[in-house]
């Protein structure tokens, strides 16, 4: 086989293995090839149609971007293609990068650059027609896109109406969806708690988030945005002047949307440099994970001038690319820990390993179920995923370095911490200990019951909470409130003022609302949320703790799961014991729930869609709630009232199919008086 012929070969396998990827990345949002390993196949193939120009197929990736859209949703064409960008992994590239344009157009050097954060999250175009939002998609191939209108509408940090008085007929702002780290992290434990299978990280789960049939499952993901370029439509070019991209930025928030204020503007390269190696060593401190800054030439007015190559990417911007937030180590071992709830949680025990900067020593395991699909065995060589989270994740094993030594792993019949045998309900995942005295359930429910959004006991940290165990001066959260100053000064760390701002921050606990002591009790599948129906609705704890569960599954916003698990919770007598402890205590056992104003919404049901002309969603909800109203997310048969505004969407249909009664605020505002 002749050397041409070989390159032909090896061009052949790589446009299949990068397409496979794209097809996984983009339209399966379950990638299997990491960033680093595409990027870098991607270049060998760009090498090789560079050297020899008769070996590109019509099909390459190299000409294109990301995937065909899925066939599940309708194809729509952006105003403009969207492009995808080349990338520099080091200075040397960033400036041979400046170089090439410079060739082309040397008032480039001068020009200056923008230098803005690559978010890890999924690409949108919004199109807005006359100021109002009517299409939303991904960025599919570049040239189409799957429309996701509804699932748009969801986020409400993206405006439906652009605000100000000059906007363009037509254009579209482009912009990245993605999940901060802290909503993926609490969205993740509510998942595994209620035995769903969990997200492997925050741009799948925001990728994914965008592409569901209902959209009301976009709804209850913390999806976020940031819009980071303007698209004017042929016709509206010339209705609008934006010299710089500083300036587009400026025109997207102004016109309502967020855009990131992590940016910098750069007079020189080495300016550019200094900014890249800033944001690389501080990335850790973001609540989002990004992979790199973006650089683009300042001045839009040389974007034409720049051009692109082919029709994948632009010569005025790049992305300069951090190192991959990837390593390989050993697996060392799988332990347990036993958590509040008695939830076995495995992890990883790791040989330390650097990864972005921070040496890796544990990785979280999800379930048992996670390490029986990966096939995880101790002993195992595997590719362990930091991309900013605070806990690192474990992807795979790599069997090809298995020797025969690797131990598998065994879930545990018995509970690690006490001994008791586990039980695994039938619709969960998850493995639990039954024990309500098991010692580590016990030192997790104190660590939950002081935590802030619970009695929030701040001096009370988990080393406190170790001691006071160890000494057997508590042996529940209700013992806390017996502890003196003498007690605590027998602690290591503890002085006279400690001491006594401890016991004050004790004191202060008491008075908490009813909603924050069933938040510290750690009620299985009772967040803050529900928290706060259950005290409303009772407003006495001891009203909930004689509540059937059927009683409880019947109120709004109180599924079958949860009543199930309060109930079961409420019926054990050693958390009944509690309970009235905590009460002798003195701590608060009630809620207090300001009156309505009047009664004359009182057991009426209310939807609300659309733009209202002058209340928020908030006020409009208040409004109604205040007269003793209940405001439902669903149109249905028990619905009283449809409050419609602008851009209402399928509920306003929902509604005049089952000829519920329709208001606009108007009418909203003037039923208490004609009721």
């Amino acid at each position: 086989m002749t050397d041409l012929a070989k390159l032909a070969e090896r061009a052949a396998e790589l446009r299949h293995i990068l397409e496979t990827a794209n097809y996984e990345y983009y339209v399966l949002d379950a990638p299997r090839m990491s960033d680093a390993e595409f990027d870098r196949l991607l270049r060998e193939l760009k090498e090789i149609e560079r050297a020899h120009p008769e070996l590109q197929s019509p099909d390459s990736p190299t000409l294109r971007v990301g995937a065909e859209p899925s066939t599940q949703f309708r194809k729509v064409p952006h105003l403009a293609t969207m492009l995808s960008l080349d990338n520099a992994f080091n200075d040397q590239e960033l400036r041979a990068w400046e170089n090439r344009n410079a060739r082309l157009l040397e008032e480039v050097r001068s020009a200056g650059y923008l230098c803005e954060l690559k978010i890890d999250g999924a690409a949108v175009s919004l199109l807005y027609e006359n100021g109002l939002l009517v299409r939303a998609a991904t960025r599919g191939n570049g040239v189409l896109g799957e429309e996701i209108t509804p699932n748009i509408r969801t986020i409400r940090e993206i405006p439906l109406r652009l605000k100000g008085q000059h906007v363009p007929a037509r254009l579209e702002i482009r912009g990245e969806i993605y999940m901060p780290f802290s909503g993926f992290r609490e969205m993740n434990e509510k998942r595994a708690a209620a035995g769903e299978p969990t997200f492997a990280n925050p741009r799948n789960a925001a990728a994914g988030s965008l592409r569901m049939l209902d959209p009301r499952v976009t709804a209850s993901r913390p999806l976020r945005f940031f819009g980071y370029q303007i698209q004017l439509a042929p016709e509206a070019a010339r209705s609008i002047n934006i010299d710089t991209q500083e300036a587009a930025l400026e025109l997207i928030q102004e016109w309502g949307a967020p855009v990131n204020p992590l940016r910098a503007r750069a007079a020189s390269l080495e300016a550019v440099l200094e900014f890249a190696h800033r944001v690389e060593h501080t990335r850790g401190d973001l609540d989002y994970a990004i992979d790199g800054i973006v650089v683009k030439v300042a001045r839009i007015g040389l974007w034409e001038e720049l051009g692109t190559i082919g029709e994948r990417e632009p010569r005025w911007a790049i992305a300069y690319k951090f190192a991959p937030d990837l390593a390989t180590t050993v697996l060392k071992a799988i332990e347990i820990n036993v958590g509040r709830t008695g939830s076995l949680n495995p992890y990883a025990v790791l040989e330390p390993v650097e990864i972005g900067g921070a040496i890796v020593k544990m990785a979280t395991l999800h379930n048992f179920e996670d390490i029986a699909r990966k096939d995880l065995r101790a002993g195992d060589t595997v590719l362990v995923k930091r991309a900013g989270e605070v806990i690192p994740q474990v992807v795979s094993p790599l069997t090809e370095h298995r020797t025969g030594q690797e131990q598998p792993f065994c879930p545990p019949t018995h509970c690690p911490a006490c001994g008791t045998p586990v039980d695994q309900p039938a619709d969960e995942v998850m493995v639990y200990c039954p024990n309500t005295a098991c010692p580590a359930r016990i030192y997790w429910s104190l660590v939950h019951f002081v935590s802030q959004g619970a009695l929030d006991i701040r001096g009370l940290g988990e080393r406190t909470i170790a001691q006071l165990l160890d000494r057997g001066m508590v042996r529940d959260v209700a013992d806390l409130y017996s502890l003196g100053k003498g007690d605590l000064l027998t602690l290591e760390g503890f002085a006279d003022v400690s001491a006594q701002n401890l016991l004050n921050s004790i004191e202060a606990s008491r008075q908490r609302p009813l909603t924050n002591v069933l938040v510290a009790l750690g009620i299985r599948h009772v967040g803050a949320h529900a928290a706060q129906v259950l005290a409303r609705h009772y407003r006495s704890m001891q009203k909930l703790m004689n509540a059937a569960e059927a009683e409880l599954a019947a109120i709004h916003g109180i599924g079958d799961t949860t009543a199930a698990a309060v109930a079961t919770f409420m019926q054990e007598p050693r958390n009944r014991h509690v309970i009235e402890r905590l009460a002798e205590a003195g701590v608060n056992m009630e809620e207090q729930v300001d009156e309505p104003l009047d009664a004359a919404f009182a057991g009426l049901s209310f939807v609300i869609t659309g733009t209202l002309p002058t209340m928020s969603r908030k006020e409009a909800i208040e409004f109604v709630e205040s007269r003793g109203g209940r405001v439902a997310s669903s149109v249905s048969k028990s619905t009283d009232f449809v409050v419609v505004g602008d851009d209402p969407g399928s509920k306003f249909d929902k509604a005049r199919q089952l000829g519920v009664r329709i208001l606009d605020e108007a009418g909203l505002r003037g039923l208490p008086n004609e009721l």
